[in-house]
């Protein structure tokens, strides 16, 4: 059994090559600790039991590797026994069937909610477009039908387009294991370069004034340490060390933690801020609701660490929501939207004709930096950025300005006037 668990790992890609043999590993090795049969699926208890005596013997890391084995092994199984029931069962494998095994996999694989959402929306999209009952029918030459689709008679961007495609592409490599990429090379639309739309010092200032409250905060935060929008929702209380104004980022894009600066003028804000976020959480301790959501294991490994002051969002919300994923009742983070609109609120009220979202405000923060002569690798460190080419596209915002470049009319008027 584990040999073709080997080959099938193989085939979907689910982990790299080299990984291959470790999963593998894991498996065996809980399989021997138990005395369990091998081909039989893993128990949650069993499972849990043995990643709990994990974690006192091996990093962080390998518990989360261990993890993600035992899961894609209980996935393997489940698909061996639904190919093996035959075709009648394989009449059954409908939409929502395929809906259900992608939600699966993006979990398996700590994708975002938000990313969730967006695939799963592309998969109906899809479905609906082609107007075929059985997934198993679905062709490269239908992704290439939809997308052209797309691109002609709804008239939808290019990343839009590619967005579309990385979905249909997923679901075919991880759900129905077929590999597209072959196929569908000459399919993917070149997108555009364009400039970041960065603000000026006095209108980020004049976009403040027009901005109250914890939006007001969040906002010059996220201007002040390069931010993106959900990097700062999620920071917790242990993140922001006020003496030394330095910000950590935990998970963030690619799943990396870096630090930033924290803006000095932010520092009393911020201390102001504190005793309200304070007060919510001991009101969930007094109602003893659950804690807040831990990254990945460490709600395994640390039970009682969501119910901590240090674990507790910087910014929650007033009101108490369930969790989309576990259904769990507890107190999330702020919800984006309203700070948008607060944003887009303030943009118009401060009269600024340019096309700003709160993205802006971080674009802004790498300009301005360069502007003042910051060395581009430190920009890179403080954005997150995993390539030096996307933090450069900030130079050619900047570089007319620091050349002191003028124009060749400008010298004609100068030269008439002399």
């Amino acid at each position: 059994m584990m040999e073709p668990f080997e080959s099938w790992l193989a085939k979907t890609k689910h982990v790299p090559p080299k990984s291959i043999p470790w999963f593998r590993r894991w498996v065996e090795t809980r399989i021997s600790e138990f005395s369990l049969v091998t081909g039989d699926p893993i128990p949650r208890s069993a499972g849990m039991a043995f990643l709990k005596s994990l974690n006192n013997r091996h990093d962080d890391w390998q518990v989360l590797q261990a993890e993600q084995a035992l899961k894609l092994y209980n996935y393997y199984l489940s698909r061996e026994r639904h190919s093996s029931i035959g075709s009648q069962q394989k009449d059954s494998l409908n939409l929502e069937a395929i809906l259900k095994r992608t939600r699966g996999i993006l979990r398996l694989k700590h994708r975002s909610l938000s990313t969730e959402r967006t695939y799963l929306s592309w998969l109906r999209r899809f479905a609906y477009f082609t107007q075929k009952n059985r997934p198993e029918a679905w062709t490269a030459e239908d992704v290439s039908s939809f997308l052209t689709h797309l691109a002609v008679d709804r008239k939808v961007s290019a990343s839009t387009q590619n967005q579309a495609l990385n979905a249909l592409v997923f679901v075919f490599r991880f759900v129905l294991e077929i590999n597209l990429d072959d196929q569908l090379k000459t399919v993917r639309a070149a997108t555009s370069r364009r400039l970041p739309v960065v603000l000026t010092s006095e209108e980020v200032a004049s976009i403040f004034d027009h901005m109250t409250g914890t939006h007001r905060l969040l906002a010059r935060l996220i201007n002040g340490s390069g931010l993106r929008l959900m990097e700062a929702l999620r920071l917790r209380v242990q993140d922001v060390d006020l003496q030394k104004g330095v910000l950590v980022i935990r998970s963030g894009k690619g799943n990396k933690d870096r630090s930033t600066v924290l803006p000095q003028t932010i520092i009393s804000d911020l201390k102001e801020h504190l005793p309200h976020s304070k007060r919510l959480h001991e009101e969930d301790r007094k109602m003893e609701l659950p804690g807040v959501e831990l990254p990945l294991s460490l709600s395994r490994k640390y039970p009682n660490a969501g119910t901590e002051w240090r674990w507790f969002w910087l910014f929650p919300s007033r009101s108490i929501s369930v969790d989309p994923r576990s259904d769990t009742v507890r107190r999330h983070h702020i919800h984006p939207t309203p700070f948008q609109r607060a944003f887009k609120k303030a943009v118009r009220q401060a009269d600024i004709p340019k096309h700003a979202t709160v993205h802006s405000l971080r674009h802004s923060f790498a300009t301005h930096l360069l502007e003042k002569g910051t060395d581009i690798r430190t920009i890179q460190k403080l954005l997150g950025h995993k390539n030096l080419d996307t933090t450069m596209i900030y130079t050619h915002v900047t570089n007319l300005n620091m050349l002191g470049i003028t124009s060749p009319l400008d010298h004609l008027y100068k030269g008439i006037g002399s």
